[in-house]
C-alpha cells in the first residue's frame, strides 16, 4: 500500500471555474479575487480579507501594514515553517525566538512574555498543525505590553477557540499552497478587523496603489489571480466537510495509536489537522522508525527537522548562536507527521495505525 503525507484534489468543478474566468477575459486580479476575499472572510468572521499570491507575501503584506521595519523586534516560534521568520527579515526586523509548549507544539505565552525587550513591537503565534495557539494569553500579552498581535495562520483553515475563529485575534496571514487543507494552487490571505490596515493591504499587494498609477506607499506585486480566487472558492466550499473528515481521521489515530505520543487539544480548542503529528517516547530514534514506515509505503514527513533558530541563515547571522530553546530543540527530533488528508480510507487509516503500532 502506498499512502502520500498528502493528496490535494481539484475536481471538475474547480477546472470548469478557470476554464469560466479564461473565457471572461480577466485573466489577473478582479470580480473573483473580491469575492473569495469576502467569502473567505465571512467563514472566519473577519471583517476583511486581502488575497495574495502566496502564503508568504501575506506575512510580508502583515508585517509592512503594521510598519514593522528595522529595529523593530517580532517574537516568533522556531518549530515553524522557514517564512514565519523569513517575512520578518524582508522588513528588516529582527525575529526573536520563543520556546513552545511540549504537549500543543505552540509557542508558549510564558516564553513570549519572558522575551519581550524595549524593541518589542509584535508577536506572532503560529497555529501549527492546524492546532490555535493559546490565543486569549496572546491577547492579553498584548494588550498589557502595547504589542500588535499577528497570526501565522497558514496551516489552520478553519481552527478555531470556541466560537471564535483563528484570523479574528489580530491580523491573520493564510496560505493556499496544495498541500493546505485547502488550495488556490498557490495564494495567500490576510485577515483584519482593522479598516486602515486593509486599505494598506491592498495598496501593498498592488504596487502602493488605491487609485490607478497614484503610489501612496512602496508596494509590490502580490496580486492573486482570478483563476486562483475561482478555484479557491469552490474549495472553500467544500472546506467544511474536508474539515470533518481530518478531525474524524485525527479522532480516529488518537483512539489506536498506542506506541507513539499523540496530539493534545486543549478542552474547546477545533484542531483543523493540516497535519497529523506524533512524536516519539524518549530513547526512540525517531528517523530510524520514519525510514521503516516510508518503507511501508507511508507517506512519513518531518515537519520541522531543524529549528528555524539552527538554520545556516540565522548561524551566520549573529546573535542566534547560543540560543537555548530546549523544548524545541527536543522536539525536533520526536516528532513526525501522518496521512490525515480526507479521502484517506478505512482499509488506509487501519494500515497506518497497523505500522506506527509496530515500528515503535
Amino acid at each position: 500500500m502506498q499512502i502520500p503525507i498528502a493528496k490535494p484534489f481539484i475536481g471538475e468543478e474547480e477546472k470548469q471555474a478557470v476554464v469560466q474566468v479564461l473565457s471572461s477575459g480577466q485573466l489577473t486580479s478582479g470580480p473573483k479575487v473580491v469575492e473569495f476575499e469576502k467569502a473567505f472572510a465571512a467563514y472566519h468572521g473577519a471583517k476583511h480579507g486581502v488575497a495574495t499570491s502566496n502564503g508568504t507575501t501575506a506575512l510580508m503584506a502583515a508585517m509592512m501594514a503594521h510598519g514593522i521595519g528595522p529595529g523593530d523586534e517580532v517574537i516568533i516560534p522556531s518549530f515553524s515553517f522557514f517564512a514565519t521568520a523569513s517575512c520578518i527579515l524582508s522588513t528588516g526586523a529582527r525575529p526573536v525566538f520563543a520556546d513552545i509548549d511540549a504537549d500543543t507544539f505552540c509557542m508558549s505565552p510564558e516564553a513570549a512574555e519572558a522575551a519581550i525587550t524595549p524593541k518589542t513591537k509584535a508577536i506572532m503565534p503560529v497555529h501549527l498543525y492546524g492546532l490555535p495557539a493559546n490565543m486569549p494569553a496572546f491577547e492579553a500579552i498584548c494588550q498589557k505590553h502595547g504589542l500588535i498581535l499577528l497570526e501565522d495562520s497558514a496551516q489552520a483553515h478553519g481552527a478555531a477557540i470556541g466560537d471564535r475563529h483563528v484570523g479574528t485575534w489580530g491580523t491573520a496571514s493564510f496560505s493556499f499552497y496544495p498541500t493546505k487543507n485547502m488550495t488556490t494552487t498557490e495564494g495567500g490571505m490576510v485577515l483584519t478587523n482593522d479598516d486602515e490596515i486593509a486599505r494598506h493591504l491592498r495598496m501593498i499587494r498592488a504596487q502602493g496603489m488605491n487609485t490607478q498609477y497614484y503610489h501612496e506607499v512602496v508596494g509590490y506585486n502580490y496580486r492573486l489571480t482570478d483563476m486562483a480566487a475561482a478555484i479557491g472558492m469552490v474549495q472553500l466550499g467544500r472546506l467544511p466537510e474536508w474539515t470533518k473528515a481530518r478531525i474524524s481521521n485525527g479522532d480516529y489515530y488518537n483512539q489506536k495509536l498506542e506506541s507513539v505520543v499523540t496530539p493534545t487539544v486543549p478542552e474547546g480548542y477545533k484542531h483543523v489537522y493540516h497535519q497529523y503529528t506524533v512524536r516519539v517516547p524518549d530513547g526512540v530514534d525517531r528517523d530510524a522508525v520514519a525510514k521503516r514506515l516510508n518503507e511501508k509505503g507511508i507517506g512519513v514527513r518531518v515537519y520541522y527537522p531543524i529549528p528555524i533558530h539552527q538554520q545556516p541563515v540565522f548561524q551566520n547571522m549573529g546573535g542566534y548562536e547560543n540560543l537555548d530553546l530546549p523544548v524545541t530543540e527536543k522536539l525536533t527530533k520526536q516528532v513526525f507527521s501522518l496521512p490525515v488528508f480526507p479521502s484517506l480510507t478505512a482499509e488506509e487509516r487501519d494500515y497506518v495505525v497497523q505500522e506506527v503500532n509496530a515500528a515503535c
